[in-house]
């Protein structure tokens, strides 16, 4: 089987790994930069170009497409999909769960738990939101941020009105909120493909003043069994997602598991590393299995 990994970084752990895992079961894997694809519509259909050639030789494709270029990377791979070409995440899938709220709503929309949350565009609401989420402290987010970028914690109500009123300010858009205390600044990422979590671990902010989990934030990660909800949760999510391969992120909270977000692009290296489960091997199995 051909299968290409749209990627821009070939140096990644997660990419390398995965050519890896493909080659090693005999299968040929590439990785080739998603922004030197163009693509070609006309009314007699569709063709994709890399550079000066013409793509036509690959039986599944592996997005991993940064949050810089959602929008571009979705059409790329929508265009693979018009050309029938399997891919493990698919664009609709992608672009749920990029925006944050939107994905919130998903999830909400299908009964599962998520923190409260608020969305605004008037700076004229600032102090409902903030005593809609209970008061501080409370979670500003950026609502395209990814790996912890674009997420800060406001510890009073008048930090809080002064945080979201500088991020109005410049135009950004951003969710309010509530803070979990008693997740004591950790969470859970599960990896999801199809239908199983296939690995899993708990984060936990070590850095003083930090409350981020993400291992890009300097977390520490370390094997956790999951409860059966948490397992049912996970995999709930990715499927409301549209989602094959995701990580799915969770907060333990005394109302229970809470799904705060759902990564179409999960890094391997933490979760490999953490766990000693050879991730990248199982989604190849999974295109193995789900790729015509």
């Amino acid at each position: 089987m051909n299968i290409l990994i749209l990627a821009r970084n070939h140096k990644l752990y997660s990419h390398k790994r995965l050519v890896e895992a493909a080659n090693s079961r005999g299968h040929n894997a590439v990785i080739m930069d998603t922004l030197k694809f163009y693509m070609k519509v006309t009314s007699d259909g569709v063709s994709i170009w890399h550079k000066e050639s013409k793509i036509d030789s690959f039986d599944a494709i592996i997005p991993r497409i940064g949050a810089s270029i959602t929008h571009y990377g979705a059409a790329l791979v929508r265009q693979f999909e018009l050309k029938k070409v399997f891919t493990v995440n698919e664009s609709h899938a992608i672009l749920n769960s990029r925006d944050k709220f939107w994905s919130l709503q998903l999830l909400a929309s299908h009964n599962v738990r998520i923190p409260l949350t608020m969305f605004s565009h008037s700076n004229e609401n600032t102090k409902s939101l903030i005593e809609k989420v209970g008061g501080a402290p409370l979670i500003i987010k950026l609502l395209e941020g990814t790996q912890g970028l674009g997420v800060v914690l406001a510890q009073t109500d008048s930090s809080a009105e002064n945080l979201i009123g500088a991020f109005k300010g410049v135009k950004a858009n951003i969710l309010v909120q509530e803070y979990i205390k008693e997740a004591s600044g950790s969470d859970i990422r599960c990896f999801v493909i199809g239908d199983e979590v296939v690995a899993a671990m708990e984060r936990k902010a070590m850095r003083e003043g930090e409350f981020r989990a993400n291992i890009h934030r300097g977390g520490v990660g370390k094997e956790v069994i999951l409860t059966d909800e948490e397992k049912d949760m996970a995999v709930r999510a990715a499927k409301i997602m549209g989602l094959g391969v995701s990580g799915v992120d969770l907060l333990r909270s005394e109302r229970g598991p809470q799904v705060i977000e759902v990564n179409s692009s999960p890094g391997l290296k933490g979760i490999e590393q953490v766990t000693g489960i050879d991730v990248a091997s199982k989604i190849i199995e999974y295109i193995e299995k789900s790729a015509s």
